[in-house]
């Protein structure tokens, strides 16, 4: 994950992945895939994008400057830049991207949609809301502009960042 600088043509700079790293999640790490999302991570997902071949899994993720986030050696060989997870448990997997330097923590406000991947805007709080979600006028309430998904900070969100603490 090592780009050139520009400044000095011989320095290597480093990215630290942070959530403004777009990454492409592979069908293997379908739930590593939320997770990212709720850290803010632009993480697209291969069975959303209908890609299962890995040269289509290559190809854009180079077009779209993504990181490939894989259990597949071969696809982890021969992606441009890649991240190769061993372990299958979501925990473990969490920690593997940790030591890579993956920033896992909630952010204050919610920016990703973990269904779509879509963007979030604040629900304002004279707007009403479908039954299952808070009054926006009691809980602060955010919609994914793609698929009209809502969310708010209750107690999946306690536990996720409960979760990511640990890493």
């Amino acid at each position: 994950m090592d780009s050139q600088s520009s400044a000095d043509p011989g320095a290597v700079e480093t990215r630290v992945p942070g959530p403004d790293h777009p990454v492409l999640v592979d069908a293997m790490l379908g739930t590593l895939v939320t997770y990212l999302r709720m850290c803010g991570y632009d993480a697209a997902f291969t069975l959303e994008r209908g890609l299962d071949e890995d040269a289509a899994i290559r190809a854009t993720a180079r077009a779209e400057t993504r990181t490939v986030l894989t259990r597949d050696r071969e696809l982890a060989a021969r992606a441009d830049d890649a991240v190769l997870l061993e372990t299958r448990e979501t925990d473990e997997q969490l920690a593997e991207l940790a030591a890579a330097g993956f920033e896992l923590e909630l952010p204050a406000e919610p920016r990703r949609c973990g269904n779509c991947n879509g963007r979030l805007a604040p629900v304002a709080a004279t707007e009403t809301t479908a039954a299952y979600a808070p009054e926006p006028g009691e809980t602060d309430v955010w919609r994914c502009r793609d698929c009209t998904q809502l969310f708010w900070r209750g107690s999946h969100w306690a536990a996720v960042a409960e979760r990511l603490a640990g890493h």
